[in-house]
C-alpha cells in the first residue's frame, strides 16, 4: 500500500478518521497537520487498516481494546489539565498500553485491583481480566 492510500482502510475508520480531523481543525490545527493526527489516531486504535493486504499487522481485539482504553484514558487526563503520565513510571517503549507489561508487571497490577485467579493466569489472560 504506497504512503497515503487509505483504500486498506474500512469506512467505520474512515469517518472516526474525518470526525477526529473536523474536531482538530474546529481548535485552530492547520488541516494537514489535522489530517495527520486524525489518522495516527485511527492508527493507534485499530493497528492500521483492517481490509485484506492492509498493514501486516495483526493485533488481537484485546490488545486493540487495551490500546483504545490506554488513549481514552490519555485523552481524559489531558482535558482535564493534566499530563497522561504524570506520576506514572514509563516501562521502557514510553508506553502504558497493557500489552507492552511483562507478565511480572501484570501481575502487579491484578494484586493491586484484587482480581481473583489471577496467579493461575497467562499474560493474555491477566490483559484481558486488567481490561
Amino acid at each position: 500500500m504506497p504512503r497515503g492510500d487509505k483504500s486498506k482502510y474500512t469506512e467505520k475508520q474512515q469517518r472516526k478518521a474525518e470526525h477526529i480531523e473536523e474536531s482538530y481543525e474546529e481548535r485552530g490545527v492547520s488541516s494537514d497537520e489535522a489530517e495527520a493526527r486524525a489518522w495516527a489516531t485511527v492508527n493507534k486504535q485499530s493497528g492500521g487498516g483492517e481490509r485484506k493486504g492492509g498493514s501486516g499487522r495483526s493485533k488481537t481485539s484485546t490488545a486493540k481494546s487495551a490500546d483504545r482504553k490506554d488513549s481514552a484514558h490519555r485523552a481524559a487526563q489531558s482535558r482535564k489539565g493534566r499530563s497522561p503520565n504524570q506520576g506514572k513510571v514509563k516501562n521502557g517503549s514510553g508506553s502504558t498500553s497493557l500489552t507492552q507489561l511483562t507478565r511480572d508487571e501484570l501481575m502487579d497490577k491484578a494484586r493491586e485491583r484484587n482480581i481473583r485467579g489471577r496467579s493461575k493466569m497467562r499474560k493474555d489472560e491477566l490483559i484481558k481480566a486488567l481490561s
